[in-house]
């Protein structure tokens, strides 16, 4: 059970972060542990009063949180295996979508990589007031990707990032292990962006696996997890640097 710190000032509004976690949990099928509502309930309440400053996400009231950052996150349960996976979520800036996962599969060993010194803070503040275990690391992608305890370690490795497929492959492939997935959350309109990373795909030694569209309750919005799944070693010299990787994509 998740033992939640309980010295914020929860408004009456709040209350219905619990009641629409636990109704889009029933649409997506998803089994709440004990204390998730609490558990929510006290993220969105950081999150509105600690974010503010460091520019994490331009959504807000309780619906939106709730919706479109918290059961988004965890639609991702119905695409893989989380139970016991050690999963690494890649720029993960206000914790999306590895804190919400942690909090429904407690059983997920989670490293969050954030590369911001203030969105850092951020994250280790708030896995204290939610009393969850999980490592923060500051670091860019790009050279974490390339220290031998970091790589080719990860059984699942996420990322929300709004950058193009190809160059999120580059920077996340190398940290799946091998039969590991690297999963990318991505709008529905991605067919193009999935055939122009084919190369990288291969490059990096992995294969697309399949994807899973769904549409985030309590909405008219669907969202697609592209899923790719590691079958080889990535070769050394990759990733590259960023700004190699980003003007002269796989």
């Amino acid at each position: 059970m998740l033992a939640i710190k309980t010295s914020y000032n929860a408004s009456v509004m709040l209350d219905d972060i619990t009641s629409i976690i636990a109704q889009g949990a029933k649409d997506l099928k998803v089994i709440l542990p004990p204390g998730a509502g609490a558990a929510f309930r006290a993220y969105y309440d950081f999150l509105e009063n600690r974010g503010q400053n460091v520019n994490l996400t331009a959504i807000s009231g309780v619906g939106e949180v709730a919706k479109m950052h918290f059961l988004d996150s965890i639609a991702l349960l119905n695409v893989a295996k989380f139970k016991n996976a050690k999963v690494i979520d890649i720029g993960s800036g206000a914790g999306f979508p590895g804190i919400p996962l942690k909090i429904v599969e407690p059983s997920v060993d989670l490293t969050l990589l954030e590369p911001t010194g203030k969105r850092v803070d951020f994250l280790m503040g708030l896995l204290d007031k939610l009393d969850i275990d999980a490592t923060v690391i500051k670091a860019r992608a790009e050279e974490l990707a390339r220290e031998p305890d970091k790589r080719e370690l990860f059984d699942i490795v996420l990322s929300r990032a709004v950058a193009k497929l190809n160059i999120l492959c580059e920077l996340c492939l190398p940290f799946v292990c091998i039969g590991g997935l690297f999963i990318a959350m991505k709008g529905i309109d991605t067919t193009d962006e999935i055939n122009d990373a084919q190369n990288a795909i291969k490059t990096l030694g992995a294969e697309p696996h399949s994807h899973s569209d769904y549409t985030i309750p309590g909405t008219a919005v669907t969202h697609r997890a592209v899923i790719i799944r590691k079958i080889k070693t990535t070769q050394d010299k990759y990733p590259r640097r960023y700004a190699k990787i980003k003007n002269f994509p796989l």
